[in-house]
């Protein structure tokens, strides 16, 4: 699945002003595109393509010769297909044409056959269209651009999620392919596979050949003006940026190449021995990935390297690329490793604090959806904020778990083992499972059947009672939770005046006793102290009813929205980011003066995260502005300075309203 849940900042319920927030929304919904929910009956095992590409006028011409092979009797070959794409003419393997039907609500098209194929038997198929490709009105996904033809100075964009070839079996069906795109000359084609040079072409054009041997999921071609971008990496970062952002294509092309690196020494080498990091155009989702390719939208790209957002973009090409899941069932195993792999180099160059942090994250989008069994998450739509949350987060923190529930040893060892046996194939549930015990030596049944077909976490409450004894002191506990069927090790740490004492206890059911001596006098008790176990609590609460309020907002929902943030509020009145949260609403509608009133209280709140103090007077700053009030909304600025905090460039913009007032844009 070609989705993206990842950001340097702005990761879930703590992330940053929520302008970024609904970008990345964006992102994560834009790939979960709805496929065919019945076992598949038909896959695809290599194309052609040969794609000409008219920018002036938004064109797309193709041929694409299909080879196809049944897995089970048919006569209807069912094709997803961009509805702004013609009905295409489609012949078979001796050239006769076959009839065709469109279906617009589902982006398919159906090749009826005169006779059916039967289970295995394969036949190639040859389907020539074109169309006009220019806005989002027949996009798969309604209103956001997946494919797009520019002209002028504007990228070019056919986005494998994009279907702007005849597709089965989204993010399943590993494919090999040759595609041949055409371009008038001067412009640059980036796209998966093995490239040639260009060749010419009639019309003053030029065609690129890119050869996919290997199956996996490539289709996806940018096409623009890049600029020659001058780095300091080894010749396996090749940068396609603008000329606007050529400036800072070194900066991310070493982040990129020390990200390849860590991820290298963990999974036992590189899937590709090249990777190409291009810039997409606003106008689309905020990231992507392919075989050899992260793409990223220009606006993510800054002077700050977005760290996280790119090592999740680049772990793709371990789990997703190389490694693949079977059946959507099986998206959380990739989805979940891809995430999880970004959270261990936060952890690699963050440390303990930003190890921490990033696991937070997790949680909140692991709990956020959790009203479905993830060994059943296929019967949702892909398109839905619910699988993504089970996909991505729940999977990456059931990675989480079962690198403390085995140790770090016999997970990496398991994994590097998982990634030597898949290499380049689809892998489920069930064979994930039984590669990690064969690996660890472990019995893993309980494990997965309590985080696979479970729902919820646990919320762990302590009691217990001191003691002195001869040699110290011994403290007896009960720890208790409301999830019957439970069973996990946990960690509990005393903390005393002298050194502390950490211990592994075993939780089974919902009443678990402990007993632990210490030397010194216990001061604090701490349930799971290095955050290892997916658990319930209200702070964790808070974070997940402000995430989905965010997740209504970006779906247009501000009324629902709402009644998400209150509950947050509810369980935490002080909370300074479900009030910073309803202001954003607000002030979204328009209603100043409630904005101001929430802006206020997430200032006077309990300041987590930090960066609500500096953005709520930036904000305060421009509702003043708006409503005439300069030397109240300048007061609001220079507060904002005095902060010192430039989170996402608060500061910048504070000084650039001190100069000259807000005005609201005009769509405003």
């Amino acid at each position: 699945m070609h989705s993206v849940r990842a950001d340097a900042t702005a990761r879930s319920a703590h992330g940053l002003p929520f302008l970024k927030f609904v970008c990345l929304l964006l992102a994560l919904l834009a790939f979960s595109i709805p496929t065919f929910a019945q076992k598949p009956r038909l896959q695809v095992d290599s194309y052609v393509i040969d794609a000409d590409i008219t920018p002036a006028t938004h064109h797309l011409i193709v041929k694409a010769r299909v080879k196809v092979t049944a897995l089970d009797d048919v006569t209807t070959l069912p094709f997803e297909l961009h509805n702004a794409l013609g009905i295409p003419k489609v012949t078979d393997q001796a050239g006769k044409p076959l009839q065709v039907e469109r279906v617009t609500q589902d982006s398919t098209v159906r090749v009826l056959l005169p006779t059916a194929l039967t289970a295995n038997q394969s036949t190639t198929l040859t389907f020539d269209y074109q169309g006009t490709l220019n806005t989002a009105e027949d996009s798969p996904v309604e209103g956001l651009k997946l494919a797009h033809i520019g002209a002028g100075d504007d990228l070019t964009y056919l986005l494998y999620a994009g279907r702007w070839f005849p597709l089965v079996g989204y993010g399943t069906d590993r494919f090999s392919a040759t595609i041949n795109v055409t371009v008038p000359n001067g412009l640059t084609v980036v796209a998966s596979g093995n490239a040639a040079l260009p060749q010419p072409a009639a019309g003053g054009k030029s065609t690129y050949t890119f050869v996919q041997t290997t199956p996996s999921f490539p289709g996806t071609v940018i096409v623009g003006n890049f600029a020659k971008a001058q780095t300091t990496v080894a010749g396996n970062i090749h940068m396609f940026f603008t000329p606007a952002h050529a400036k800072v294509a070194n900066d991310w092309a070493q982040t990129a190449q020390k990200e390849q690196e860590f991820f290298s020494s963990i999974y036992n080498g590189a899937p590709t021995d090249k990777l190409n990091v291009v810039e997409l155009p606003a106008d689309t989702v905020p990231a992507t990935w392919a075989p050899d390719i992260v793409a990223i939208s220009s606006r993510e790209i800054g002077d700050k390297v977005n760290y996280r957002l790119l090592a999740n973009l680049i772990a793709h090409q371990w789990w997703g690329v190389d490694v693949s899941p079977a059946t959507r069932n099986d998206f959380w195993i990739t989805e979940g490793m891809a995430r999880y792999s970004e959270v261990r180099y936060v952890e690699s160059i963050a440390g303990k604090a930003g190890f921490e942090e990033a696991t937070k994250d997790m949680e909140v989008g692991a709990l956020a959806h959790d009203e479905v069994p993830l060994s059943q998450v296929g019967k949702l739509d892909m398109f839905s904020p619910e699988f993504q949350s089970l996909t991505t987060d729940k999977g990456g923190m059931i990675m989480h778990m079962l690198r403390w529930y085995i140790g770090d040893d016999a997970f990496n060892k398991s994994i590097r083992a998982i990634m030597a046996q898949f290499r380049n194939k689809p892998i489920t549930a069930q064979q994930f499972r039984q590669s990690i015990e064969q690996a660890s030596g472990q019995k893993l049944t309980a494990f997965f059947a309590q985080w696979l077909d479970g729902t919820g976490a646990p919320e762990f409450k302590n009691k217990y009672t001191v003691y002195r004894i001869q040699k110290g002191f011994r403290v007896v506990g009960d720890i208790t939770q409301d999830l019957d069927l439970f069973h996990m090790p946990l960690e509990i740490r005393v903390d005393t005046d002298g050194k502390s004492v950490t211990q592994r206890i075993d939780v089974e059911g919902t009443q678990s006793q402990y007993v632990i001596e210490t030397f010194g006098r216990p001061r604090k008790i701490v349930i799971d102290p290095g955050n290892w176990v997916l658990k319930n609590s209200p702070d964790l609460r808070t974070r997940v009813a402000i995430l989905r309020g965010q997740q209504q907002v970006a779906q247009g929902a501000l009324t629902d929205a709402l009644k998400e943030y209150q509950k947050a509020l509810d369980i935490n009145k002080n909370s300074s980011l479900a009030s910073y949260r309803i202001a954003e609403v607000f002030f979204l509608q328009h209603n100043y003066q409630a904005a101001a009133n929430s802006y206020r209280d997430a200032i006077n709140g309990d300041g987590d995260p930090k960066w609500t103090e500096v953005w709520g007077h930036v904000q305060l700053g421009k509702i003043f502005d708006v409503s005439g009030q300069r030397e109240r909304a300048v007061n609001e600025y220079r507060q904002a300075i005095q902060t010192n905090d430039n989170t996402q460039g608060a500061l910048d913009e504070a000084r650039k309203y001190l100069q000259k007032p807000f005005e609201p844009p005009p769509s405003q």
